[in-house]
């Protein structure tokens, strides 16, 4: 088991997320059974940009696990808009720190944040092809409510 520590804080870290973010996305561009156009084309600044604007009136917590050098080998962003939603945005763990518990211990890390903070539900969203993730936000209380389709561009 790797030591690792973690750090948070706002957006001033979501810029130390982008290498990780980028392997996330070729992660659901290798998964994603229709829209692996939207996945080649997004790039990580558009991403910022679109959890920025989401929370914009809100706030957007940074969670990040480095290892013995300093390096990021995981995060998690979560954000809490206006109207008091929660949403885990987007988290990721490499590959070779995987089953070490830094998912649970980034995800416990955000719950607790939107719990202080006040929101008044909290969501995650989960890219089609990459379902067998529901395991893991069952251990914390999240369950598919509804599927939402998306007309594909021809």
């Amino acid at each position: 088991m790797v030591k690792v520590t973690y750090i948070s804080g706002n957006d001033n870290l979501i810029d130390r997320t982008a290498q990780l973010w980028e392997e996330l996305n070729k992660q659901h561009l290798s998964l994603s059974p229709y829209f692996k156009d939207c996945y080649r084309t997004l790039t990580f600044k558009d991403r910022k940009s679109s959890i920025q604007q989401k929370a914009f009136g809100g706030e957007i917590r940074v969670d990040l696990a480095l290892d013995d050098q300093e390096r990021s080998v995981a995060y998690c962003i979560t954000s809490i808009d206006r109207w008091l939603t929660g949403e885990i945005d987007s988290i990721f763990v490499c590959p070779q720190y995987r089953g070490q518990g830094i998912g649970t211990t980034l995800m416990e890390k955000a719950l607790n944040w939107l719990k202080v903070e006040g929101a008044k539900k909290n969501v995650v969203s989960v890219a089609v092809g990459n379902e067998q993730t529901y395991v893991f936000y069952e251990h914390f209380g999240f369950f598919p409510r509804r599927t939402l389709l998306e007309q594909k561009k021809r």
